[in-house]
């Protein structure tokens, strides 16, 4: 029995994608004015064949028919291109180049010339409800710039290269709005609020990745809608004002505190008064009461003695 050799990956599979190089053209502007000076040879022609009789106005039929071809395929190969485009020339199916330089160009009257836009684009993607990385339903969109930079992958790589930008960009926006929670409540890891310029590059660098098959260079993303799911909301938004009170009070308490200590400091200091360890105790608690409290408290004035 013999071994059989070991499968490749890549056997099936299409060859390397093409890469963009540059067609031959030359300038419409000469071929136009060609074009139409033969043709009106041609028709001259036709029209002393009808002054002529037998062989001579044969002759000249024919001449005239084969000069008015000829003028028609120099008008034929006359291609507009307008700044911001490309023609991807194609030659009985097979790909001959690309025209970039604008203008009125002339190439082969047998090619097929494919329109493509070289502009900068803006998509929009779809708002996407995902669960981020904690496991929390978000909703998230983003626009992405882009722009195709090798016009022969657009046309032969990929099958309709701008839904392919479209699909493959939801797809990043989704990838990464799962890899990441929406907040970090200790800060130690990246979150999608708390970090955007960090996830920004991080999903540039996805969706550059991902469309790169098709020739499209990304320009730049940016995140145009981040937010809890609806039915989790108000639950979060209780959850961050719950939060933000504790972040409030540890400050509170810790100004208070630190009045506290100078209130007693100053007083030892100064010797105004001398306190004994209780109370100092209960010094520190009425203070803190006053400084701590969110309603206005009442003074108490004591006209006994300081241990009444």
């Amino acid at each position: 029995m013999t071994a059989q050799a070991p499968v490749s990956p890549s056997r099936g599979l299409a060859t390397a994608p093409l890469a963009e190089y540059k067609a031959w053209s030359a300038g419409g502007a000469p071929a136009a004015l060609s074009g139409i000076a033969v043709v009106i040879i041609g028709v001259a022609l036709l029209w002393l064949s009808g002054k002529q009789t037998g062989a001579a106005a044969s002759a000249l039929i024919w001449a005239g028919i084969i000069v008015i071809i000829i003028g028609a395929a120099l008008l034929a190969g006359l291609t507009p291109v307008a700044p911001g485009q490309a023609r991807v020339i194609q030659l009985f199916g097979k790909y001959r180049g690309t025209v970039r330089d604008s203008g009125l160009q002339w190439v082969n009257p047998l090619t097929h010339r494919i329109k493509v836009s070289t502009r900068i684009r803006n998509l929009e993607t779809a708002q996407a409800k995902v669960n981020d990385a904690d496991g929390n339903p978000i909703e998230i969109a983003a626009v992405v710039v882009w722009q195709v930079a090798d016009t022969a992958k657009a046309i032969y790589s990929v099958d309709e290269y701008m839904k392919f930008v479209a699909i493959q960009s939801e797809t990043a926006v989704r990838h990464v709005a799962s890899s990441y929670p929406y907040t970090s409540q200790d800060g130690a890891k990246l979150s999608l609020r708390d970090n955007a310029e960090e996830i920004t590059q991080r999903l540039s660098a996805e969706i550059a990745d991902r469309v790169a098959p098709a020739g499209v260079t990304v320009v730049e993303s940016r995140l145009t809608r981040l937010s809890y799911a609806a039915e989790i909301a108000q639950a979060m938004l209780r959850q961050q004002q719950a939060s933000a009170v504790v972040g409030a009070r540890q400050k509170i308490v810790e100004g208070a505190v630190g009045m506290v200590r100078l209130a007693l400091q100053r007083l030892d200091e100064e010797g105004v008064v001398e306190l004994d360890e209780e109370r100092k105790a209960a010094m520190v608690s009425n203070l803190l009461v006053v400084l701590c409290s969110e309603q206005a408290t009442q003074q108490v004035v004591n006209t006994g003695s300081l241990y009444q």
